[in-house]
């Protein structure tokens, strides 16, 4: 992956200061928005989901401040699942997701009547590391992840040798995302062959923080989440390459777009209230902002950019979400 012209810490950070400096408002989707003086427009723009899209829709919000600082862009993370549940119940404007939106929560948002349009916004690898001294899983085969995180596994397989004979007797130590975020949805699906199928003995965490410090805390620790964190943490844990069938590959920008880090190279998503774009200019002016951009955008935050079909396809659902 590039690397990151600007930290997703300095981002997040550049991004409060001039949120607070805004108001500091953390969940309105209220405001219907207005001209202001010299032309720019005002109001707020309230963006919740996945923990994994929040540095671009943080980098998306501080570089468009510039164009428009009249508007306050807040952005939360209470996971995919939770922030459909806020987007569907009509408390934001935008939702950061991880994965495509599920039947049940298209059938939440019809209920209350909340029409959208899903946006393609970037490229991740999902990534699964090891503490640095770990110097014998260099490649994991998709089974013997899911030796290690299947529901089956629970107080059965417990360290590293009964992964694989080869490998010494350390103590697994498990850390990786919680039940709300998309990465969940994702590792599980693609791992242990359903959505929500783990093993209930490790650590979860909406926090991707989290599991950094607790795979840096272990010699036989594993964790797993966005690429984007193993690269900003890549002297706390170490990648694992995946041998998907193909042999292994690491986890890289090259290897997400071309679709060779298999299975868990994954796009990412944008929902936008079609409401909230018909009736609020600032919500309609930033999503044009943020697809527009996409690419400088992923880029800045250290994600992979969309390649030139996805692009296409962007413009396409951000030419419907705003006609």
């Amino acid at each position: 992956m590039n690397k990151r012209t600007t930290s997703i810490a300095a981002v997040i950070a550049a991004a409060s200061l001039t949120l607070a400096a805004c108001g500091g408002q953390d969940n309105t989707n209220s405001g219907s928005g207005s001209t202001g003086g010299n032309g720019g427009l005002s109001g707020a723009v309230a963006i919740d989901g996945s923990s994994t899209v929040a540095p671009l829709s943080e980098a998306a919000a501080t570089g468009y401040r510039d164009e428009a600082p009249g508007v306050n862009v807040t952005v939360a993370t209470s996971g995919t699942g939770g922030g459909f549940k806020k987007f569907c119940s009509g408390e934001t404007d935008i939702s950061d997701a991880s994965r495509p939106i599920k039947d049940e929560e298209k059938a939440e948002c019809e209920k209350n009547g909340v029409a959208y349009s899903e946006i393609i916004i970037s490229n991740d690898g999902l990534s699964v590391v090891v503490n640095p001294e770990n110097d014998w899983a260099q490649c994991l085969t998709v089974e013997q992840l899911s030796t290690i995180w299947a529901p089956e596994s629970e107080g059965k397989v417990m360290t590293w040798d009964q992964v694989d004979p080869s490998f010494p007797k350390e103590e697994l130590a498990l850390f990786g995302a919680g039940t709300d975020s998309g990465t969940f949805d994702y590792f599980t699906d693609e791992i242990n062959g359903e959505e929500g199928a783990i093993r209930t003995d490790y650590s979860p965490s909406e926090d991707d923080n989290i599991t950094v410090q607790g795979v840096q805390g272990a010699k036989g620790a594993m964790g797993f989440f966005g690429l984007s964190y193993a690269e900003e943490n890549k002297d706390a844990v170490k990648l694992v390459q995946i041998d998907g069938g193909e042999g292994c590959v690491t986890p890289s920008k090259e290897t997400v777009q071309d679709g060779s880090y298999s299975p868990l190279g994954r796009p990412l998503f944008i929902y936008v209230s079609n409401k909230s774009v018909a009736e609020k200019p600032q919500v309609k002016d930033f999503v044009t902002y943020y697809v527009e951009n996409s690419v400088d955008i992923a880029a800045e935050a250290g994600f992979v950019p969309l390649t030139d079909e996805q692009k296409k396809t962007a413009a396409d659902q951000l030419a419907a979400a705003v006609q």
